[in-house]
């Protein structure tokens, strides 16, 4: 596996600054999958060998983070939030509108692979629901008319 310079450079510096090698994995899986889209088999059997872990300890730590996975996403991965407080602010008609709006159900991707939408548990901003997180940007307080902005902002900065 051959990661771009400025990934080995990041890995480097992160490893210098822990104790232990293990300690840096879940920054290193979310920089890899950033750079290679998901987390293959032959990222994680990299990383397990670099960071001195078994592959299914890897897997582990990939299965418990709703943001890390093992399959291709689209460009815009479009995480909807529905635990209870988003759900008591309308979380589930926010999904179901994304759902609708993009044409696709949970865990899958668009056609043209631009966006893929997940129901998620929490994304720890129940002060601001119902939230919804594309990629690392968090969107609060959401209504299915800014839902349509939001889908519309990234489908324009998808396709420039």
């Amino acid at each position: 596996m051959k990661f771009s310079p400025q990934f080995e450079q990041r890995f480097e510096e992160m490893v210098s600054h822990y104790p232990t090698r293990r300690s840096v994995l879940v920054p290193t899986l979310l920089y890899a999958q950033d750079e290679t889209g998901y987390l293959s088999d032959e990222v994680i059997r990299e990383l397990a060998e670099r960071l001195e872990l078994t592959e299914l300890e890897v897997r582990n730590v990939i299965s418990y983070y709703s943001m890390l996975t093992t399959r291709p996403r689209g460009k815009y991965h479009v995480q909807v939030c529905t635990n209870i407080a988003c759900l008591l602010r309308g979380g589930e008609e926010i999904f179901e509108h994304c759902r609708q709006t993009l044409g696709i159900g949970g865990g899958e991707t668009t056609s043209d692979g631009l966006f893929s939408l997940a129901e998620v548990e929490c994304i720890g901003a129940c002060s601001w629901a119902p939230a919804v997180q594309v990629n690392y940007d968090f969107h609060e307080n959401l209504t299915r008319e800014e839902m349509d902005k939001i889908l519309g902002h990234y489908k324009k900065k998808g396709t420039q």
